[in-house]
């Protein structure tokens, strides 16, 4: 039964799914914007808004969740001071899934993963 079953499972095991969430995140926030699979876009999307909501704190113990996240001091040291503050006067929602055609090798949905510009 999938009672209370919440999670997309992408239809990997778990540690394959957190390597993939951590992977698209860290691309998310080194480029700015990529190109993903909607399903993958719409898993990601949580985890880059818990950082950044995390991020805006700017204190030490934010500092450390992103970089548990992250794994990689100087993208958590851009995450930290150069991400977070243009959000800061936002409630969330500070990425966006644009969608785009469907790829020809497989028939997979495409979209572009992206954060949001500041205002």
């Amino acid at each position: 039964m999938r009672h209370r079953v919440s999670i997309k499972a992408l239809g990997r095991p778990s540690d394959e799914r957190k390597a993939l969430m951590k992977s698209l995140v860290r691309e998310l926030f080194l480029h700015g914007t990529i190109v993903t699979t909607t399903q993958k876009a719409k898993a990601a999307a949580p985890f880059a808004e818990r950082l950044i909501t995390h991020a805006i704190a700017k204190d030490v113990s934010a500092r450390r969740y992103v970089n548990t996240f992250l794994n990689d001091e100087k993208l958590t040291n851009k995450v930290v001071d150069e991400i977070a503050p243009k959000y800061s006067n936002r409630k969330g929602g500070y990425t966006r899934i644009i969608k785009m055609q469907k790829r020809h090798g497989d028939d997979a949905e495409l979209a572009i993963f992206q954060l949001v510009k500041e205002e």
